[in-house]
C-alpha cells in the first residue's frame, strides 16, 4: 500500500543566529573610532601648544564673525592680503602677538599727522585764550593799564610772545643795571600768576640797544647786562607766583636782535621777551643733538686736506 504523503507532519526548521559575543568584530569598530578621536585630540593639543598667541587670536577672530565680515564688509573682507577670505587676521605672519585692527604704516602716519594737527590747533587756542586773559588783566588793573603801550603781545611760530619794552623816560631797569623798577615788578607779578593757567614752558630773553657799555668788551658788556636782566625778570615772575619749573631757557642777546632795526639806539630795543612756548619750540630745545663720528675715514679726512696744502701749517 502506497504511503499517503498528505498525512505526513510538516517540519519547519528555524535557524537561530547566535552573536559571536566577545569573539565578534563590532567592538573593534568602536575602539578604532575612539583611537581616531584621541589622535585628533592630541594633534589639536600639539597645534595649540606650537601656535603663537597672535595666530590664535586670528583663528578665534575668524570663527567668531566670518559671516558678519563677509556679508557686512569691514577689515579683511575681500582683502587679498588676508589668507582667510571674508575676514580674519593673516595667519601667515611670523611676528607673534599683533594688536588686532592695527593700521599699516601709511594709515598710521596719516593718523599721527591728524592727531598732531588737532593737538597743535588746541594748543594754539589755549595760547589765544591766555593772550586775551593777559590783555583783560592789563585793562582791569589801573596799575598796569597805564603801561599797556609798553606791553606787546603776539602769537609767533614759537608760541605766545609777551614783550615788555622801554619807552622814553620810562625804563624797566635802572640805567646800565639789572635792577627792576617798582612798576616793572608789578607787571611781572601779574604776568607770573597768569602763566600758571597753561602747562607750557617759557623762555626769557633780554635785549639791549646798541649803546656800548662803558666798560667795553673787555669787561662787563651788554651781553652780560641783557642776560642779567632776563634772570632778574625770572626771579620776579616766580615772586609773583609763577611755578619755577616753567622756566626752560634764559638768554641774553645784547643788541643782536633789534626791535627797531632802523634806529639801533631807540629805547624800545631795550626789552624783555617772554615766550610761552608751544610743543614744537619746547622739543627744539630739549631734544638731544646727534653727534657725528669725526674719526671716520673718508675722502674728506684731515689727511687728504694736508696732502693738498689746505690744512693750516
Amino acid at each position: 500500500m502506497a504511503e499517503d504523503l498528505s498525512q505526513r507532519p510538516i517540519v519547519i526548521k528555524r535557524i537561530k543566529k547566535v552573536a559571536g559575543g566577545h569573539h565578534g568584530g563590532a567592538w573593534k569598530i568602536a575602539y578604532a573610532d575612539f583611537v581616531t578621536a584621541m589622535m585628533a585630540f592630541f594633534l589639536l593639543m600639539w597645534l595649540l601648544g606650537s601656535t603663537s598667541q597672535g595666530d590664535k587670536e586670528g583663528i578665534s577672530e575668524y570663527f567668531s564673525t566670518p559671516l558678519k565680515v563677509a556679508l557686512g564688509g569691514g577689515s579683511g573682507s575681500g582683502d587679498s592680503s588676508s589668507i582667510i577670505k571674508g575676514g580674519g587676521t593673516d595667519l601667515t605672519r611670523t611676528e607673534g602677538q599683533v594688536k588686532k585692527g592695527r593700521l599699516d604704516d601709511e594709515n598710521r602716519a596719516i593718523s599721527l599727522e591728524a592727531a598732531r594737527a588737532v593737538r597743535e590747533r588746541m594748543e594754539l587756542e589755549s595760547l589765544k585764550k591766555l593772550k586775551l586773559k593777559i590783555e583783560q588783566a592789563i585793562e582791569a588793573n589801573p596799575d598796569l593799564s597805564k603801561f599797556k603801550n609798553q606791553l606787546l603781545l603776539d602769537i609767533t611760530t614759537d608760541g605766545l610772545r609777551i614783550q615788555i619794552t622801554d619807552i622814553k623816560n620810562r625804563p624797566m631797569f635802572a640805567s646800565g643795571r639789572a635792577e627792576l623798577q617798582a612798576y616793572t615788578k608789578v607787571i611781572l607779578h601779574e604776568i607770573g600768576r597768569t602763566l600758571n593757567d597753561v602747562t607750557n614752558k617759557i623762555s626769557l630773553t633780554g635785549h639791549t640797544d646798541a649803546t656800548p657799555f662803558p666798560s667795553g668788551d673787555r669787561g662787563y658788556s651788554n651781553w652780560e647786562l641783557s642776560a642779567d636782566r632776563a634772570n632778574a625778570s625770572r626771579r620776579e615772575l616766580i615772586t609773583g607766583g609763577m611755578d619755577p619749573e616753567k622756566v626752560l631757557r634764559i638768554v641774553g642777546l645784547s643788541s643782536a636782535v633789534l626791535f627797531d632795526k632802523k634806529d639801533p639806539l631807540n629805547p624800545v630795543n631795550r626789552r624783555i621777551s617772554i615766550i610761552v612756548m608751544n610743543e614744537q619750540a619746547e622739543k627744539s630745545i630739549t631734544k638731544d643733538i646727534e653727534s657725528i663720528d669725526v674719526n671716520a675715514k673718508d675722502e674728506f679726512s684731515t689727511e687728504s686736506l694736508e696732502r693738498v696744502d689746505i690744512w693750516p701749517r
